[in-house]
């Protein structure tokens, strides 16, 4: 009977550290110094809740160690599919180590074997001795070990909680009646992250099948003979696989291991060891919540050679001791912060905004939408640690009365004003008349073109830059959820100090970003560019566009009949129903029920793979994968964009207000959500149709789309300097069949469409990173022959192939790559050991000038038309923008004079070596346009 107050974990480390580092994959977690930390912040904060929550007495963290195991020494093509293990773990494996150990915790592993063996080993002897374990790993090959004693701890992933397995969810996962038969099911199906190749042609449902009828794979294999069919030929085949397999997954529990209970016991941690590496790696939050006021940055020598302010050109930057300090908070440092309620009051304070050359403000309001949302308060600063709040009454007219009183700051042209997200800000006001006009700055954008990769919310910058923790919203109106208060709710004087505050941060981020601006060289495309695009996207935000629901009603139905008739048609083709939109089910009924050959890796979970490249493979030879590609295409459609758009409908308006998203793209490009603009289909003829809803104010306007044509293909040329596409586009000649004729050998005039759908595949490809692999797929031909296009491709065009080398080894030397105006993306992993992480890296760094390139060139577009109308106090306006194309909604009577006008600001945006080519199209929709 296991003892209350015996409580062992066993930490599988490499599962931990993989799951942590792939969890930060597309946004990697590095350090001033350029390393890779996420697969140790990741591990450490497992570790950390585990100690704090769990609270065990005893606990280990396992190691796989280097060198042959058992396994592998007896089948030499056990896990021998892995990819290489990441530079970025393997650099870390050091570190994680040093980390357990400081927190006076043992690291156990030994030669020869897994550390799913020993885990299996101290688990079963630790089970001897009365002791509850905990098998803490993702892995699910750990079920087969579960009993009344010993269970398996799966760490929360994201919002989901952590999951404690016993013996009753172990048999409900994998349906079986006893723990051990988790080995024959791994026997049965296989495990392709291990290799283990279990019987060609069994899943998890057969197997489950069989086990069920014969108990394990032995009781199968004794009754091969009688199973009939195509599948009793695969068991009867298999025979072999499926002995090795099960061997294969049975994890030994009998490894050579000492069961210590002394070692095993959770005690203090070195706070020095602790603090030392968390400088070292600078890791200033997990140190903070770890240490609490133990921790303090920058008290060790390793912190001395690493900080946030290294991209600003050194330590003289303005951050000043930044990195010497813990993270202070409010009551910590000296402020005067003033609620100002009084009429006169704020007549006080506005006398003293209007004296000043530059002021902060901030708005308080009821919520996240500036198109839905309330003002509740402003805050002002103009001298750090002095600030003001503003309360603003519910009631529209006193809150207007109040806001008026400070139009007159708002308003003047000869004040700068900052703000963090300025563009929220600005749309609050529109909404009550009130222009903010006069130079304005804003950190937040600032701070992206300083460090695009990194985060930009205000409190984070504050800890990083600062070394000062903020209030945090959920203090005074909780935690989100339906209990979560609203700003209203609370009194002025509760919120003061809050909003005061946010003022004061955004004031000191400012001067500390102008500066970092300089440093950076980014400060010309944040004057020219980034700046000025804020007023531009509060305009065409508050603007919004017309959408023509009723249309989108009909074209439900009719999506509607249509996903029917497509499910109906597939699970006549199946023989079954099932649930369409389960991978798994749909994995199963085409690979095992109808024996579809499979021609795609497995899912890491085990599960056959059915995403639009398995499918699209398949859809040649199996009509069924074709109609499953319509069905998904069809719901999509339906679910995505034509129900969910007219629930994003301002009730006050009638009209759609996108969001535009300024510091999210690294390269630059904006994005845009509720809804999201820029993923409108636009590939297929139903997706196309969905353009058709959006439409213009009234009768007297009509919809006017001008696109950029093939834009960055003549940045590209450009940037190459590469005389034959450059040619090519002077000539003003069909860019992809000019390639075709050179890449193919053969007269202009003999392109035929095929010859033209490679060559543009190349063109945009290669830019891209795509090599012969990825174009031979793309193309549906062999390699060899992708290969001898490319090939001749760069003989036809070497400027191409110049520039992409160059790129790389620019972006090595440097550690960034940059656009033609100067914005820079860090890329840090370029020198990376890792050839996967690498080869991203080298792709952006070809990819960014491109790309980049063109985001600021129609930014720039934006700019100057948007200024021209406003001057020009046209009635028509600017709707969108949409990848390289710009919508607006533009009055009939001001078409004639526009069109040539727009068309002209978008061509002479910026003079590149090529023309720049727009294409304009007038209609009574989106999609007529377009």
């Amino acid at each position: 009977m296991a003892d209350s107050n015996k409580k062992l974990f066993l930490l599988d480390a490499f599962a931990l550290i993989y799951r942590a580092y792939f969890a930060f994959i597309k946004r990697p977690m590095i350090n001033s110094k350029g390393v890779n930390t996420s697969a140790m912040i990741g591990f450490t904060n497992t570790l950390w809740e585990l100690l704090r929550n769990e609270k065990p007495t005893h606990l280990a963290v396992v190691f796989d160690v280097a060198g042959p195991t058992t396994r592998a020494v007896e089948y030499d093509f056990y896990k021998a599919n892995r990819d290489e293990t990441p530079a970025d773990i393997i650099n870390m494996i050091e570190p994680i180590r040093r980390l357990v150990e400081a927190f006076n915790l043992p690291c156990i592993g030994l030669e020869g074997y897994e550390a799913d063996d020993l885990i299996g080993t101290l688990a079963k002897m630790a089970e001897k001795e009365g002791y509850t374990t905990y098998m803490v790993t993702p892995d699910k090959d750990f079920g087969q070990l579960v009993s009344d004693n010993i269970f398996m701890y799966k760490p929360a992933v994201g919002r989901n909680p952590h999951q404690i397995l016993g013996v009753p969810e172990v048999l409900a996962k994998w349906d079986i009646e006893r723990v051990d038969q988790v080995i024959d099911m791994l026997g049965l199906m296989g495990d392709a992250v291990d290799n283990i190749p279990g019987i060609r042609g069994v899943g998890e449902k057969t197997a489950c099948k069989f086990l069920k009828q014969y108990g394990s794979v032995e009781g199968l294999l004794e009754n091969a003979d009688e199973i009939k069919g195509k599948i009793g030929e695969k068991v009867r085949a298999g025979k072999e696989d499926a002995i090795i397999s099960k061997h294969l997954a049975t994890i030994i529990l009998d490894a050579p291991i000492e069961f210590d209970e002394k070692a095993l016991l959770v005690e203090e941690p070195n706070v020095e060891a602790l603090t030392e590496i968390f400088d070292e790696f600078e890791f200033r939050t997990l140190g903070k919540r770890i240490l609490g006021e133990a921790y303090t940055f920058g008290t060790t020598e390793a912190s001395s050679s690493g900080s946030q302010m290294s991209l600003f050109g050194g330590g003289d930057s303005g951050g000043g001791d930044m990195e010497t300090k813990s993270l202070k908070k409010l009551d910590e440092v000296d402020h005067a912060y003033s609620l100002v309620s009084s009429k006169d009051d704020r007549a006080a304070l506005i006398e003293k905004l209007m004296a000043q050359k530059l002021a902060c403000f901030d708005t308080e309001t009821t919520g996240v939408d500036p198109n839905l949302a309330e003002m509740v308060g402003l805050s002002f600063c103009f001298k750090k640690g002095e600030a003001y709040y503003v309360p603003v009454p519910a009631e529209h007219e006193e809150a207007q009365k109040v806001l008026e009183e400070f139009r007159p700051f708002f308003e003047s042209t000869s004040i700068t004003k900052v703000g963090h997200n300025l563009k929220y800000d600005m749309l609050m006001l529109k909404w009550y008349g009130i222009e903010v006009n006069g130079p304005i700055e804003d950190s937040m954008i600032a701070h992206y073109l300083i460090e695009p990769g990194k985060r930009h919310g205000m409190d984070y910058l504050a800890e990083a830059f600062l070394a000062y923790s903020p209030v945090s919203i959920e203090t005074l109106i909780g935690k989100k959820g339906k209990n979560q208060k609203s700003m209203r709710d609370l009194a002025p004087e509760e919120v003061s100090d809050y909003a005061s505050e946010d003022a004061d941060i955004t004031l000191q981020l400012h001067e500390l970003f102008e500066e970092g601006l300089k440093k950076r060289e980014v400060d010309k495309l944040y004057k020219n560019i980034e700046a000025p695009l804020i007023r531009v996207l509060a305009d065409i935000e508050f603007e919004g566009i017309n959408l023509d629901v009723g249309f989108l009603e009909e074209f439900s139905s009719e999506l509607e009949k249509e996903v029917l008739v497509a499910r109906d048609s597939i699970y006549e083709q199946a023989g079954q129903e099932f649930n369409l939109n389960s991978p798994k089910q749909l994995g199963e009924v085409l690979f095992e029920r109808l024996e579809i050959p499979y021609v795609g890796k497995k899912t890491k979970t085990g599960q056959f793979s059915t995403n639009e490249d398995v499918l699209s493979k398949l859809a040649k030879e199996h009509p069924i994968a074709e109609v499953i590609m319509e069905y998904r295409e069809l719901s999509k459609l339906k679910s995505t964009y034509v129900d969910a758009l007219p629930k994003l409908v301002n009730p006050k308006t009638g009209r759609i207000h996108t969001s535009f998203r300024q510091a999210i793209v690294p390269t630059g490009r904006l994005s845009s959500d509720n809804p999201n603009i820029q993923n409108i289909p636009i590939r297929t003829e139903r997706g196309r149709k969905i353009r058709k809803a959006f439409i213009p104010a009234n009768d007297d306007y009509v919809l006017l789309a001008s696109d950029y044509s093939q834009v960055e293909l003549r940045i590209i040329a450009s940037l190459a300097d590469d005389e034959g596409m450059i040619q090519a586009f002077l000539n003003n000649e069909d860019i992809h069949s000019s390639t075709a004729s050179k890449v193919f050998g053969v007269p202009l005039e003999e392109v035929d469409r095929e010859m033209r759908r490679r060559a543009k595949a190349v063109n945009f490809g290669l830019a891209y990173g795509q090599g012969a692999f990825g174009l031979a797929e793309n193309l549906g031909i062999k390699r060899g022959e992708a290969k001898q296009i490319i090939d001749n491709y760069f003989e036809k065009y070497p400027g191409i192939k110049n520039y992409m080398s160059t790129a790389v080894e620019l972006a090595k030397e440097k550690g960034y790559s940059e656009t033609l105006m100067g914005r820079k993306r860090d890329l840090p992993l370029i020198n990376s050991g890792n050839h996967t992480v690498r080869s991203g890296a080298e792709r952006n760094a070809v990819n960014t000038p491109i790309q980049g390139s063109a985001a600021d060139v129609i930014k720039m577009a934006m700019i100057d038309i948007q200024q021209w109308m406003k001057s020009s106090k046209l009635k028509s306006k600017m709707l969108l923008q949409v990848h390289d194309e710009l919508v607006f909604d533009v009055h009939k009577d001001e078409l004639e004079m526009l069109k040539p006008i727009i068309e002209e600001k978008m061509s002479n945006a910026v003079k590149i070596k090529v023309p720049l080519v727009v294409d304009t199209g007038v209609g009574a929709n989106w999609l007529e346009a377009h």
